[in-house]
């Protein structure tokens, strides 16, 4: 089945799981926003970034460290990879006990999480983290009679923060919050990373960054290259590659029919990508509207997830960070199989010129950075 676009999608999931809502529309909305986070974590772990990867971590401004936002995801340097370790299915998987079982240092201040709990897995799961490290845990296979769990550290510094934007709309006309959305998004993307935009007199973007006081500027793609491929210590050492994620509902138009809005995120993160409709249709078609039997247990997570209103509350299984535990190596294997047409899903809306396949190539240059020399 087939539609038009993602307004008929939107109004469909308002009818058929949030109809009893006051505002079935807005909650709907708010659905597609998490599917929009829930594709791009799950693309990540397919281009090998699962044991770089931190959900919602405070990202500071260059220069001003004691100013932090959260964001939806970043890329750490990995310090350290345990291999993989098997729990017994009466052992609750909490922090103390895991970080028990990998002898982590008592410099780490533990954090009350489980990475398992009730079914539900907390993905990048915090275990606990110091002045410079943070220790996460992964599952790497759930049976009924054990947990086989890995664990990561990694260093604080983000060599690269991911973003996602969706604003809905009311009727034909923009929500209120379009702009401001954009506005925080750039503030976010242009404040936290060495290298820093200044427009030039030509309407041209130039980039500046400082080693040891002195400034270096010139043209920003340039600078921006020069520093992922070839950067001294110095220059890595803050810097931040921004990555934006947008989705098409009425308000970001298209990559190629782009609003104010749209703009301003373009020349703020160092690359745009935008989710087609179609992509977006694809992945509620294969996955909520007509999942073959293996993916089932995607659609049941998430409608699970939104009760009856007025019914007992229950613990969102169907986010970013949190995700019922079939549901999780279902998604994992959908992305796997599908990972050529899930990636044709993209647009890249900045740099001009720029590919899927360089994006990759540039988080993957990055990741191998020998960081215990540059940090």
């Amino acid at each position: 089945m087939s539609y038009q676009s993602i307004d008929e999608l939107q109004t469909l999931l308002s009818q058929e799981v949030f109809g009893d809502r006051q505002d079935s529309k807005k909650a709907a909305g708010r659905a597609l926003g998490t599917f929009i986070e829930t594709i791009v974590f799950y693309l990540l772990r397919q281009w090998g970034e699962n044991d770089s990867i931190a959900i919602e971590r405070p990202l500071a401004e260059y220069g001003r460290e004691e100013i932090t936002h959260n964001v939806e995801f970043t890329l750490h340097p990995l310090r350290k990879i345990i291999p993989s370790f098997e729990l017994s299915a009466n052992i609750s998987p909490t922090s103390k006990c895991i970080a028990n079982h990998i002898q982590l240092p008592e410099s780490f201040n533990l954090k009350s999480n489980k990475v398992i709990n009730n079914g539900i897995i907390q993905n990048a799961c915090v275990v606990g983290e110091n002045n410079n490290s943070i220790a996460i845990v992964s599952p790497d296979r759930i049976t009924s009679e054990s947990t086989i769990l890995h664990a990561y550290i990694l260093d604080k510094h983000a060599y690269a923060m991911i973003e996602c934007k969706r604003v809905g709309k009311e009727g034909d006309a923009k929500g209120p919050q379009t702009i401001e959305k954009a506005k925080q998004g750039a503030y976010v993307a242009k404040t936290t990373s060495s290298l820093q935009k200044v427009r030039n007199d030509q309407g041209g973007l130039d980039g500046v960054y400082y080693v040891n006081g002195n400034a270096h500027v010139g043209p920003y793609s340039q600078l921006l290259n020069e520093i992922i491929f070839n950067g001294e210590p110095q220059q890595l050492r803050d810097f931040t590659l921004s990555i934006g994620v947008v989705s098409n509902h009425g308000n970001w138009f298209t990559s190629g029919n782009q609003n104010k809005e749209m703009k301003v995120l373009a020349q703020s993160y160092d690359w745009l990508l935008f989710l087609t409709d179609e992509g977006l249709a694809q992945f509620i078609i294969d996955l909520l509207r007509s999942p073959q039997r293996r993916f089932k247990a995607v659609r049941d997570a998430f409608i699970a997830s939104y009760p009856p209103a007025g019914g007992p509350k229950v613990d969102n299984a169907f986010t970013k960070k949190k995700m019922e535990q079939t549901a999780h190596f279902a998604l994992d294997a959908y992305f796997a199989e599908n990972i050529s047409s899930i990636e044709s899903w993209f647009n890249i809306i900045s740099p001009n010129d720029g590919t899927l396949h360089e994006l990759k190539h540039i988080l993957k240059t990055l990741k191998n950075k020998d960081w215990r020399t540059i940090l």
